[in-house]
């Protein structure tokens, strides 16, 4: 029977998964954590969250135990994933399939160690038609991967948030959901899970901040073939201060307490609801890590690595800055937010 998963899915192989792990991911992401990062941790709850109790913890590890949906903001093009499976791995023995863009995959060297390292591929080129045709056949995918009860981690939206202001994208939610009739119950299946990922630094925010003017300049530039494995690049090697990657809990328990008024709403709107949901647990869940007079100085440098024609300064570094505000703008925002509200 024709495999109808072949052009994007995961390569099946114990062996060889087993001995990528053992050769060459655990070791270098182990050499990654020591050589970028001064912490890399992975929490249940806890923090400004409201999930701190021992009981609420343990609930949200039941929640992950037979498979979930790991549905994350998005700083790192790699790290991201690379780093929560690890953890998910190291600690409760989970290893999510992780989807990755096939804008990516520059070389076909790259496409076969990632789709060895249970990456699913992202289509995100083509005409019209042949989008819609790509998202039918993940969204068939994933919830094939689901009701085998495997994990998959998924960003909360296509490409990172520049200005990281995470908000859940609805055509994510609705790729997810696109051949159910109902679209509570098709989110119930998959036991979405947010987890929030925060980086006191992001080696990235000056490219960022770069391409950012560069669309201020001329709203038809484009980033260029090296573009993102720049990104890449600076994304894995760069000094990322302190990670923390803190998992919430799944919202079927919020679908539970608000079926009722959910059910009343249109398509739509119930897609709407989520993703407010959604964005919520994973902006009380950010940790905020102190700045100071040091800060200033981190952004100097940043911006002085910056090299593009004209260069606007003064823009390059609120830019910067803002990016780092929304975080904390967004977390006070949830944790001012009402529990019992939709």
């Amino acid at each position: 029977m024709k495999n109808p998963y072949k052009q994007i899915q995961a390569y099946h192989s114990s062996w060889v998964l087993w001995l990528c792990d053992l050769l060459f991911m655990f070791p270098y992401l182990q050499w990654l954590r020591w050589r970028t990062a001064d912490s890399l941790e992975l929490e249940l709850g806890g923090g400004d969250t409201p999930w701190q109790s021992r009981e609420q913890k343990k609930q949200i590890e039941h929640d992950i135990r037979n498979g979930a949906t790991f549905l994350t903001n998005h700083r790192d093009i790699i790290m991201d994933a690379a780093w929560l499976s690890y953890r998910l791995r190291m600690r409760y023995n989970i290893r999510p399939y992780l989807g990755i863009g096939n804008n990516l995959l520059k070389k076909r060297w790259i496409e076969w160690l990632v789709r060895f390292n249970r990456c699913y591929v992202v289509v995100r080129s083509g005409s019209p038609k042949q989008v819609l045709e790509h998202a039918r056949l993940l969204s068939a995918y994933i919830g094939h991967l689901r009701s085998r009860g495997k994990s998959i981690w998924l960003a909360q939206r296509e490409g990172r948030a520049k200005d990281c202001n995470d908000l859940t994208q609805p055509a994510v939610l609705k790729m997810l959901t696109l051949d159910s009739d109902n679209f509570l119950d098709a989110v119930y299946r998959l036991n979405i899970c947010p987890v929030s990922l925060s980086y006191q630094y992001d080696p990235c925010d000056f490219l960022k901040a770069a391409e950012l003017q560069s669309k201020r300049d001329n709203p038809l530039w484009r980033k260029g073939q090296r573009d993102d494995l720049i990104s890449m690049k600076t994304g894995i090697m760069g000094h990322k201060g302190h990670v923390l990657f803190r998992l919430t809990p799944g919202i079927n328990h919020w679908i539970d307490a608000h079926r009722n008024e959910l059910q009343s709403l249109s398509r739509n709107e119930q897609v709407q609801a989520v993703a407010r949901r959604i964005d919520y647990q994973i902006h009380v869940g950010y940790q905020l890590f102190p700045r100071g007079d040091k800060f200033d100085d981190y952004v100097r440098q940043q911006v002085a690595r910056i090299a593009i024609p004209d260069k606007d300064e003064a823009f390059l570094t609120q830019t910067i800055y803002t990016m780092y505000a929304n975080i904390e703008h967004n977390h006070q925002a949830a944790c001012r937010h009402k529990e019992e509200s939709l």
